[in-house]
């Protein structure tokens, strides 16, 4: 079995267990919506290959879409002081840019 770490968020006691499996690394990203859900489908591009593969699905509804994108310009506001700017390319780089 494996282990779980908790830590509090506000007075939401967070449950976080210790599986690798849970992480998934992504580059790319498909926005898309219906009147009642945001999905949000993260995918990894490899160099060399065409296409991309999802390795996650989140689904939200817009209420909780738009407090993660506050949380998110939240945290990258954050970084940003402390790391400096993060730079952006003017134009998607071969389809890198896969916000929608």
């Amino acid at each position: 079995m494996a282990e779980k770490n908790t830590f509090k968020q506000g007075n939401l006691q967070v449950e976080l267990p210790n599986d690798d499996n849970l992480v998934r690394y992504s580059n790319f990203a498909i926005v898309s919506h219906s009147p009642e859900e945001l999905v949000m489908d993260f995918a990894r591009m490899l160099p060399g290959k065409d296409g991309a593969k999802v390795v996650s699905r989140v689904v939200m509804t817009p209420r909780n879409a738009k407090m993660f994108m506050r949380a998110l310009v939240t945290n990258i506001e954050n970084f940003e002081k402390k790391f400096g700017e993060i730079s952006m390319p003017e134009k998607p780089v071969d389809g890198m840019g896969g916000i929608q």
